[in-house]
């Protein structure tokens, strides 16, 4: 008996991935071109060496404000007539306590943390109207769930990734577009494995193995889902 099943391919797919030169950022934008899509890569820092010639890098792209959202979107339809989905990875962490912290880390992850994916989303929501379906995955974090000690302002901005996602999948479920998060633990990634060289990092989430998720969201297999909050932990 033939599955029916939607393949999880993206060719012919236009795919943007703000923070696109970081670790995750990479491993998605390979994933994607092996899963057939177009892909543009945007991000604060200069242009990485070693980028594949047929992706689209987009730097020195300050997602905190309105108007370089827009153009990097300009930039991404003047190459590819359009676009198909977004990822928004853009973002940060500090570890901070609340007795000894202050409020400027708040502001710095709330805004690098939400307002650079409520910016890059609303650039981008009319190209992916205009396509008549569209997907957007955010990534949160599994710590905000639960947040520890020194977690407050990350896992407070991630909190609020997770509700930005749930609103505009409400928004938006009646006019083709999917919006989902997915909620990792920790990934292993040079700087982790920097920052914690006492940790067993094959516990870890592989950017690769979470790109592999990222790229389902997006692919036709994914779109009865929409709203989603995905815990992709490992072994944590």
């Amino acid at each position: 008996m033939q599955s029916s099943a939607a393949p999880q391919t993206l060719t012919n797919k236009t795919i943007a991935v703000t923070g696109g030169f970081g670790a995750l950022g990479r491993a998605v934008g390979d994933a994607l071109q092996a899963a057939g899509a177009q892909v543009a890569l945007i991000d604060r820092t200069p242009t990485p060496a070693g980028l594949n010639s047929a992706v689209l890098a987009l730097p020195d792209v300050d997602l905190g404000q309105a108007d370089d959202a827009r153009r990097a979107m300009d930039e991404i339809v003047a190459r590819f007539a359009g676009l198909d989905g977004l990822v928004n990875i853009a973002g940060g962490f500090r570890y901070e306590t609340v007795e000894s912290g202050s409020i400027e880390t708040w502001d710095r992850l709330f805004a690098i943390n939400v307002r650079t994916a409520l910016l890059a989303s609303q650039a981008a929501l009319p190209l992916l109207l205009k396509r008549g379906s569209g997907r957007i995955v955010n990534i949160g974090a599994n710590a905000a769930s639960q947040a520890g000690v020194g977690m407050g302002a990350y896992a407070a901005s991630k909190s609020g990734v997770a509700r930005l996602t749930e609103a505009m999948a409400e928004e938006f479920k009646d006019r083709g577009i999917t919006v989902n998060a997915i909620l990792p633990s920790i990934l292993d990634t040079p700087a982790n494995r920097a920052d914690m060289p006492k940790a067993d990092p094959a516990r870890w989430v592989s950017p690769a193995a979470l790109a592999q998720v990222i790229v389902f969201l997006l692919s036709d297999a994914g779109a009865p889902i929409t709203g989603a909050l995905i815990p992709v932990k490992g072994r944590v």
